[in-house]
C-alpha cells in the first residue's frame, strides 16, 4: 500500500519536474577511487556546514533585534532565556569557524592536486570568490553581538581597509556608515550579514556546485594514465552519496560536542566611550594578515608599511585567484613540483604568522 502511494506520488513529480533523468544521471556519473579520495568528501563537508549557518542563523532571526539598544540584549536573551537558545547560538558560531577551516582545507587539497586546471578553471575562481565571501560572513557576523571585543575588533578591521591607497577612506565610510563605528555600522553589517552576502553566496554557490556536476570529479595525473580495467570508480548515486552523509554524521557529532561542552560566551556589552582592552585581536582566519600588519615597518620604501602589506595582499590574493591561468609547469619527473612548493611556503606563513599572532 506505502509503496503504491510512494509511485503514485513519484510518477505525479516526475511528470512535473522530469526526476528520472536527473536520477540517471546521478546512477551513471562515476566517482574514482584512489589515494586522494578523501579529499573529495569536504566540499561536501562545506556543503553541510552553510546548511546548519543557514538553518541555525534563520533561528537566530528569530529573536535578534540589531541595535546598539538591543543588539547585545537581545543576544543574552537567547542564550538565557530562550529553549535551547544557547544551543542554537553555539552552533551556529562553531559552524561559522569550522565552515572557513573546511574550505580552506578544500581550497589547499584542490591546489595540491592540481584539480585547477584545465577545464575546472571557473570551479577554482568560483571556488575562490566563496572563500572570500565566507570571510565576509564571518567579519560582518562578529559585530552582531556588540560586544566589547566584536566593537573594537571592527574599528581595527575597518581602519585597515581605510588605508587602502584611493578607495580606502571611501570603502570605510561605506562599511561604518560614518567616520566612527555606531549603531549606523551595526546596521550595515546585519544588512550584509543577513541579506547581501547570503544572495551572493547562493548565486556563486550555485555556478560552483554547477561546474562541478558537469564536468565531474577530478581524478590525479597517475590516475589517468591507469589502464581502463584498474581504474577503480563508485557510483555518484548512491554509493558516494551515502559515504558523504556518513561524513556529515560525525562532522554534525564534532559540532554538537563544541557546541555543548564548549559554549561561545557572548562576552562584555560594548561601551564606545571606553579604551580599548588589551589583546584585541581579530578572528583566527584573519589572524596571519594581521600580525603581518603588525610586524611591518611604519614605513617600507615610500609607502607607509600598513599600505605597502593591504597592497602584497591584494597582489597575493588576485595571484591566487588566477592560479589556473599562470601555473608554473613541472618539466617531466621533477620533483618537488614548483606549485607544490608555493603551496607549502603559503601553508607555512599562515600557520606561523597565525601562531604568532596568538602569542605577541
Amino acid at each position: 500500500m506505502a509503496a503504491a502511494i510512494g509511485k503514485k506520488i513519484y510518477t505525479w513529480l516526475d511528470e512535473r519536474f522530469h526526476l528520472t533523468p536527473l536520477i540517471e544521471f546521478m546512477k551513471h556519473k562515476q566517482v574514482p577511487v584512489h589515494r586522494h579520495s578523501i579529499w573529495y568528501y569536504m566540499g561536501g563537508v562545506a556543503l553541510f556546514l552553510f546548511i546548519i549557518q543557514v538553518a541555525t542563523g534563520i533561528l537566530l532571526l528569530l529573536y535578534y533585534q540589531p541595535g546598539v539598544d538591543s543588539g547585545y540584549e537581545s543576544v543574552r536573551f537567547i542564550i538565557t532565556k530562550v529553549n535551547f537558545g544557547w544551543l542554537v547560538r553555539s552552533l551556529h558560531s562553531w559552524s561559522a569557524n569550522l565552515f572557513i577551516l573546511v574550505i580552506f582545507v578544500h581550497m589547499f587539497s584542490t591546489f595540491f592536486t592540481r584539480a585547477y586546471q584545465m577545464p575546472r578553471e571557473l570551479t577554482w575562481v568560483t571556488g575562490f570568490i566563496l572563500l572570500a565571501l565566507a570571510m565576509g560572513f564571518g567579519f560582518s557576523g562578529y559585530l552582531l553581538p556588540w560586544n566589547e571585543l566584536a566593537f573594537f575588533a571592527t574599528k581595527v578591521g575597518t581602519d585597515i581597509a581605510g588605508a587602502v591607497p584611493l578607495i580606502g577612506n571611501a570603502v570605510k565610510v561605506l562599511l561604518r556608515g560614518g567616520d566612527e563605528v555606531t549603531g549606523a555600522t551595526l546596521s550595515r553589517f546585519y544588512a550584509f550579514h543577513v541579506a547581501l552576502l547570503p544572495a551572493l553566496f547562493t548565486v556563486i554557490l550555485g555556478l560552483h556546485l554547477l561546474f562541478v556536476q558537469r564536468q565531474g570529479m577530478h581524478a590525479p595525473e597517475y590516475f589517468e594514465k591507469l589502464p581502463p580495467e584498474k581504474k577503480k570508480t563508485i557510483p555518484f548515486f548512491p554509493n558516494f552519496l551515502l559515504r558523504d552523509a556518513f561524513v556529515w554524521l560525525i562532522v554534525l557529532n564534532i559540532l554538537l560536542y563544541l557546541a555543548v561542552f564548549f559554549p561561545w560566551e557572548i562576552g562584555v556589552k560594548a561601551d564606545p566611550f571606553a579604551p580599548a582592552p588589551e589583546g584585541i585581536r581579530p578572528e583566527w582566519y584573519f589572524m596571519f594578515m594581521f600580525q603581518t600588519l603588525k610586524l611591518l615597518p611604519a614605513h617600507l620604501l615610500f609607502l607607509e608599511g600598513e599600505v605597502a602589506g593591504i597592497l602584497f595582499f591584494t597582489v597575493v590574493a588576485l595571484a591566487w585567484l588566477f592560479v589556473p591561468f599562470w601555473e608554473i609547469r613541472a618539466k617531466p619527473g621533477q620533483k618537488p613540483r614548483p606549485m607544490s612548493i608555493i603551496g607549502i611556503l603559503v601553508i607555512a606563513y599562515i600557520i606561523i604568522l597565525t601562531i604568532l599572532g596568538y602569542i605577541f
